[in-house]
C-alpha cells in the first residue's frame, strides 16, 4: 500500500468515521459499533478514485483511559493526525447539528496550514441538505452533506479530495540515486545505536527505554566515496497493542521510509529471536517489494556459540520463514561493531540486483536447460508446455513465463522456477515478480 497522499477523517466519536473509512478502502478494516469510543486501533488503508490514489486513515474517537477528553482526543489525535496528514476530512452529524466538541475541533483546525474539507455525514435525502447550510458556521469553508452508509454524494466528495492529486500515471518521480536503507524493528533492538554507530556521533537518543525514537529520522553517510541515506525509524508493535495516537502515527511514519527506501534492515534481538512483530514487519516490507536483510544484532551476548551454531540459527531461522525465503541474513554485533559494514556492502549488492536485466536469449537458453531436465507435472491429461520467458522489467524483477495452460501449473513447481532463477543470478535479498502467462502459440 503505498503511504503517500495522507488523508486522515477526524471527529467526535460515533459519527460514521468508521462506515466512511470502510465505503472509502471498499474494506471492513475499522470495526463499526454504536458503542462510544469503538475505535481504539488505528486503521488506515489506500483508496483510488478516478486514477488518483491516497492512504486514508480512521483516527478514532478518543483515548479511553484519560479523564479529560480534549486532552486525549483533541490534544493528541487531532494535533497528530494534522502533523501527518495532508489533508483533512473534518466529518460532522447532520443530526446533531454544530456541538460544542464540534466548534473546539474547528478552531483546531482553523490555526493548521492544511487542507480541510468539511464534511457532513447522515445526509440521506434532499430535505437534509438543507441543515448542511448551518455547517458554514464553522468557518472551514463550503460543507458538502454525504451519507458514509448509503453512499450518496461521496463521489462528489472524492473529487474534491482528489483534486489536487496527479494521476498515477502522471506523477512525477524524482529521481534519488543515492542507496537508501530503512532500519526497522520492534523496539529496543539497537536500531538507533546502529545508525549512531555508522556516523560514529549520537545523533539519535539512545535509551533502553522502548519507544524512544518516535519520528523517522534520516542521516547522510559518506561510505566509500557514495552517500548513503540512513532511515532509522520508531519501534514497531504489533498493530493490536498501539493504544495511543502516538505509536499509531510512528507506525505509519515508518510505513513511509519502507516505502521510500531500496533495502529494509529489519534488525532482532538474537537472544530473543524472531518474533510476531518482526514477522509484522517482515510483511509490510514484503508488500511494498523491499530489498529485505535480516540483521541478527546482539550475537555477542548468544551463549555457548559453538562452530555452526550461526549455521544452526540461521537454518532454524530459515524455516520459520519459509514464505519469504529470499531474505538476507547476517550476524551482527553492534556494541563490538561487529560486521556493520558487511550490512552496507550487502545493501549496494541488493539494490544492484534489483536493477538486474537479463537477455531474453540467455533466460532462454537457462530455463530451457531446467524444463528439459525437469519437466513441469502434467495435470490430468493437460501436458504443460513452456514456451518462453522474458523479464520485461526491474526494481524489482519481473520474470513472465508463456505457457499452453498457465492456469494448470502446479504451485510447488512454480516456486523450483523461481528458486533456479534465484540460484543462476544471485537474487539473494531480493523481490522477484513470476507471472506465468497463456500464450497461443
Amino acid at each position: 500500500m503505498s503511504i503517500s497522499n495522507v488523508v486522515a477523517i477526524v471527529g467526535r466519536p460515533n459519527i460514521g468515521k468508521s462506515t466512511l473509512f470502510n465505503r472509502l478502502t471498499k474494506s471492513r478494516e475499522a470495526i463499526v459499533d454504536d458503542t462510544y469510543g469503538v475505535t481504539r486501533d488505528r486503521k488506515y488503508g489506500p483508496v483510488d478514485w478516478a486514477g488518483r490514489t491516497f492512504s486514508l486513515i480512521d483516527t478514532g474517537g478518543f483515548v479511553p483511559d484519560t479523564k479529560d477528553f480534549f486532552e486525549g482526543m483533541i490534544n493528541t489525535q487531532i494535533e497528530i493526525a494534522l502533523d501527518e496528514a495532508e489533508h483533512i476530512i473534518f466529518l460532522l452529524d447532520v443530526e446533531t447539528g454544530i456541538t460544542a466538541i464540534d466548534q473546539e475541533i474547528a478552531n483546531k483546525l482553523k490555526k493548521a496550514a492544511k487542507k480541510i474539507t468539511v464534511v457532513v455525514n447522515k445526509v440521506d435525502n434532499d430535505s437534509r441538505e438543507l441543515d448542511v447550510v448551518e455547517f458554514f458556521n464553522l468557518g472551514l469553508g463550503e460543507p458538502i452533506g454525504i451519507s458514509a452508509m448509503g453512499g450518496r454524494n461521496v463521489g462528489n466528495m472524492l473529487d474534491l479530495i482528489t483534486d489536487h492529486i496527479l494521476p498515477d500515471g502522471e506523477k512525477e518521480e524524482v529521481v534519488d540515486e543515492r542507496l537508501k536503507i530503512a532500519i526497522i524493528g520492534k523496539p529496543n533492538v539497537g536500531k538507533s545505536s546502529l545508525v549512531n554507530a555508522y556516523l560514529n556521533q549520537d545523533k539519535m537518543i539512545v535509551s533502553n527505554i522502548p519507544g524512544t525514537t518516535r519520528d523517522s529520522i534520516d542521516s547522510v553517510l559518506k561510505y566509500k566515496n557514495n552517500d548513503i541515506l540512513l532511515i532509522d525509524t520508531a519501534g514497531l508493535r504489533r498493530k493490536k497493542k498501539i493504544r495511543d495516537n502516538i505509536e499509531f502515527y510512528s507506525l505509519v511514519r515508518t510505513l513511509k521510509a519502507i516505502e521510500r527506501t531500496d533495502v529494509v534492515i529489519l534488525m532482532i534481538d538474537a537472544v530473543e529471536g524472531l518474533t510476531k512483530q518482526d514477522i509484522d514487519i517482515l510483511l509490510e516490507a514484503k508488500k511494498l517489494q523491499n530489498g529485505i536483510i535480516i540483521a541478527v544484532n546482539k550475537w555477542d551476548l548468544v551463549d555457548d556459540k559453538v562452530t555452526n551454531s550461526a549455521r544452526d540459527y540461521e537454518a532454524a531461522l530459515r524455516r520459520e520463514l519459509d514464505w519469504i525465503p529470499y531474505v538476507a541474513i547476517k550476524f551482527i554485533s553492534v556494541l563490538n561493531k561487529q560486521r556493520l559494514l558487511k550490512l552496507l556492502d550487502l545493501s549496494y549488492e541488493i539494490k544492484e540486483r534489483k536493477f538486474t536485466r537479463v537477455s531474453t536469449s540467455k533466460l532462454n537458453d537457462y530455463i530451457s536447460k531446467i524444463i528439459k531436465k525437469t519437466t513441469p507435472p502434467t495435470s490430468g491429461n493437460i501436458i504443460i508446455k513452456i514456451k518462453y520467458v522474458t523479464q520485461p522489467a526491474v526494481n524489482p524483477p519481473v520474470f513472465s513465463f508463456f505457457l499452453n495452460e498457465p492456469e494448470h501449473l502446479k504451485e510447488n513447481y512454480k516456486k523450483f522456477l523461481e528458486r533456479k532463477i534465484r540460484e543462476e543470478y544471485g537474487y539473494e535479498g531480493v523481490p522477484i515478480v513470476m507471472k506465468f502467462l497463456k500464450t497461443g502459440n
